[in-house]
């Protein structure tokens, strides 16, 4: 049983803990790539790094995926291309998937706690969205996203005196918890909407607590 109260921050990956985004920006990867001019196994490929390197911004992705698997230079322009229309792709499923059911009445259970996002999401489309959601005046610690990694901006607002220890990360990537390690936060695995397709062993193997969705207190 997690006992909350005892955390000073509350730190929160978005797509697939408080969203449920993850499969939305999964097509969008095959989508762009076919966009761009890849064949269907090359747009799988993407698809299949992406899911890998779950957590991780887009930028190191679409580098990868023209340096890798497209065999072509990382231009400004063909990143350009690659990045504008992912974030075409997504900003409607954005504004209109599941928000975490729980997520209001946690607010209200743990009103003394920083909360704070700590996403591989773009970070002025993420301030947007939240914004847009009625959302962001919840997470008063900060919305904060690529392209800086989710380690550096953990760093940084430790470092700045915003993000309050002792902390607790839910996240639902292998990332999160590489993260969330890096820091000396506490983790928390939630499994509901993750795409890590052996999240179970993974998380028996480092004795990570598991729960299903975001508790309401």
């Amino acid at each position: 049983m997690l006992n909350l109260q005892h955390y000073k921050t509350l730190v929160f990956d978005c797509d697939g803990v408080v969203l449920d985004s993850n499969r939305l920006k999964t097509q969008a990867y095959f989508d762009v790539a076919i966009s761009f001019g890849s064949n269907p196994q090359q747009a799988q490929a993407i698809v299949d790094h992406h899911v890998q390197f779950g957590g991780i911004s887009r930028y190191p992705k679409f580098e990868y995926f023209l340096r890798e698997i497209m065999q072509q230079p990382v231009t400004k322009a063909s990143m350009k291309f690659l990045l504008d229309g992912f974030a075409e792709k997504i900003h409607q499923g954005l504004l209109h998937c599941e928000i975490a059911q729980n997520l209001q009445a946690l607010r209200k259970s743990t009103l003394d706690a920083r909360w704070m996002i700590v996403s591989g999401g773009d970070q002025a489309e993420l301030r947007e969205l939240f914004s847009q959601r009625a959302l962001i005046e919840m997470f008063d610690g900060g919305i904060f996203g690529s392209p800086d990694n989710k380690i550096a901006i953990l760093a940084r607002e430790i470092a700045s005196g915003n993000l309050l220890q002792p902390a607790l990360f839910f996240g639902d990537s292998l990332y999160d918890h590489q993260a969330a390690l890096s820091a000396a936060l506490d983790f928390v695995f939630v499994s509901a909407w993750t795409e890590v397709a052996d999240w179970k062993n993974y998380c028996e193997q480092n004795s990570i607590a598991v729960i299903e969705r975001l508790p309401s207190a």
